[in-house]
């Protein structure tokens, strides 16, 4: 146990941390999500995942000076109605106001008429890109 808390420390992305809390092992990274478990365990881990993103979107928004659309591009916000409802939970203080309908059928715009945020889910295939972009710096 004292070697998993470790770990989670130094992971900046927060996914191990996630992963522990949910109770999940490492292998399931890629089949199942936290919020997609049962038991206080996944909602503790949803929980962390949705203070995070607040943390994050909120310092960005402050950064850039306001927020006019959210993006959720892939893995677990893009793949679970349930996280991506608890992280524009905590945003709706930023104008963001959750179409369930929408967000339950993957959107792709998944916030309602009247946010003053538009928020989407945009599917992404992340390792196409990197693939592209490395090939483009490779070739003469």
């Amino acid at each position: 146990m004292r070697h998993a808390r470790r770990k989670e420390r130094r992971d900046d992305d927060g996914f191990r941390g996630r992963v522990w809390l949910a109770g999940a092992l490492p292998h399931q990274r890629r089949r199942s999500y936290p919020a997609e478990g049962k038991g206080p365990a996944a909602i503790a881990a949803v929980d962390y995942f949705a203070h995070a993103m607040t943390r994050y979107v909120g310092a960005y928004t402050a950064i850039c000076g306001g927020l006019d659309t959210l993006v959720v591009t892939a893995g677990i916000g893009g793949h679970s109605a349930s996280v991506r409802a608890a992280m524009c939970g905590t945003l709706t203080w930023l104008g963001v106001e959750l179409h369930e309908q929408a967000n339950a059928s993957n959107g792709p715009c998944m916030s309602t008429t009247d946010s003053v945020v538009a928020a989407w889910v945009i599917p992404t295939n992340e390792e196409l890109m990197t693939a592209q972009h490395t090939l483009a710096l490779i070739r003469p």
